[in-house]
């Protein structure tokens, strides 16, 4: 039987055939993390040849792969604000949510949302200064 564990669809079939739960618990995050290293590792040395053609290619190819958006949402679904919802209350704490919210992760007519302000209190005196929150969305924006 010739079983893959892979995340990228077989022949004929599509990637969203699968449960989001299932395809996001199934990531091999070793080869995730592999392939975007490897597509950074081209864009760093093709800067340092000046071919700026080549980068604007490999950054095309970077932003559209379906492992940097994987990539991007673990990175902000396991950092320290994973628990602050932006402006829109989303939080994708269920496996779901994340591979749901990789697969729509696109920079096609992508505006930023507003940012959630909240007043945290300064160390050792008692004014307060502003800090903005941006939805999940835009930090996995951020982090692609």
């Amino acid at each position: 039987m010739n079983v893959s564990n892979s995340i990228t669809p077989a022949k004929g079939e599509k990637l969203t055939d699968k449960q989001p739960k299932s395809q996001w618990t199934d990531v091999d995050w070793d080869v995730v993390k592999r392939h975007v290293n490897r597509l950074q590792t081209r864009i760093a040395k093709a800067v340092k040849q000046g071919m700026w053609n080549l980068v604007k290619r490999l950054r095309y190819l970077l932003t559209n792969s379906h492992y940097a958006k994987l990539l991007a949402v673990k990175r902000v679904t396991q950092n320290r604000g994973k628990r602050t919802a932006g402006m829109d209350g989303a939080k994708w704490t269920t496996p779901n949510s994340k591979m749901n919210a990789a697969l729509k992760l696109s920079d096609k007519k992508y505006k930023a949302k507003p940012l959630r302000r909240v007043y945290i209190s300064k160390p050792g005196t008692d004014k307060k200064r502003p800090l903005g929150i941006p939805t999940m969305h835009d930090r996995a924006m951020q982090a692609l």
